[in-house]
């Protein structure tokens, strides 16, 4: 798994983003993307000032979400109310699966709105407003409850592998995406999902969908890019470093994140009316 930093261990600066985070992406949990820089001493405070103008005024979320609002999804087969019983999932998580789904189909096109500035930023682009985003939009409500993150340690051996089996590998190691850990509570029903999982997600009609996600959001991000004022004196720059390894995760969030809103709308679909 890539380094974390987890949000109960959060204090200062960093909570106090945290906290925006959660508020502006209308969710009860910030992604592994931010907790991830937050480990890199001073880059998520640099991020936060260079980026935050775009989401406290809801430019970046609007942008994101309406770029992928008409994404052609593959369909996933459908699951019958006895399947999930059957696999543990009764009527409360059953509603909490189906939460877990929404977040992620809501945070994924956020953060990969996020990923592109930053990128810009980190690639010492300039954006070019000569006024100030307004700070005055109001977000959706929270999703929540959602259920813990499911580690890859201690867990038995079948569980840890089927988890495993939904890995995307970043410097050698691997990286489950949070929704993947978040089923993992109820086994059986993840066990299911992983099986046709596999199948869909290397088909052609997954890959175009994840193309036409990141070709719609590549699209958005320089116009919302041109409306970010100056960046801020401080907190300084990371090094070129942090820098290059930023970037590097940045590459497995544009795998992992269009992955994240085909299935968290896809597997919604599948789930009984």
């Amino acid at each position: 798994m890539l380094a974390e930093l987890a949000e109960r261990d959060a204090a200062g600066a960093i909570a106090a983003i945290y906290a925006e985070i959660r508020r502006l992406w209308a969710t009860p949990y910030v992604s592994s993307l931010q907790r991830h820089l937050a480990t890199r001493p001073g880059f998520l405070e640099w991020a936060w000032a260079a980026l935050s103008p775009a989401f406290t005024s809801g430019v970046a979320q609007t942008a994101a979400w309406r770029a992928v609002d008409r994404l052609t999804l593959p369909a996933l087969p459908a699951i019958s109310r006895h399947a999930l019983r059957v696999w543990g999932v009764d009527d409360e998580a059953e509603a909490v699966i189906r939460t877990a789904c929404a977040s992620f189909a809501r945070v994924s096109p956020i953060n990969l709105a996020f990923s592109g500035l930053l990128r810009r930023r980190l690639a010492g682009d300039r954006p070019g407003a000569t006024t100030t985003l307004g700070a005055s939009w109001v977000p959706p409500s929270s999703l929540g409850p959602l259920p813990p993150m499911v580690g890859l340690t201690g867990r038995p051996p079948a569980e840890v592998a089927v988890l495993a089996s939904l890995a995307t590998t970043v410097a050698g190691r691997p990286f489950v995406p949070g929704l993947y850990r978040m089923l993992a509570a109820w086994p059986a029903f993840l066990a299911h999902v992983a099986t046709v999982l596999r199948s869909t997600l290397d088909g052609e009609s997954a890959r175009a969908a994840a193309r036409q996600v990141l070709d719609a959001i590549d699209a958005a991000v320089p116009v919302v890019f041109a409306q970010l004022p100056p960046m801020p004196a401080t907190p300084p720059r990371p090094s070129s470093l942090e820098s290059a390894a930023v970037l590097a995760a940045l590459d497995t969030y544009r795998l992992t994140s269009p992955e994240m809103i085909i299935v968290g709308r896809a597997l919604a679909d599948a789930l009984p009316v």
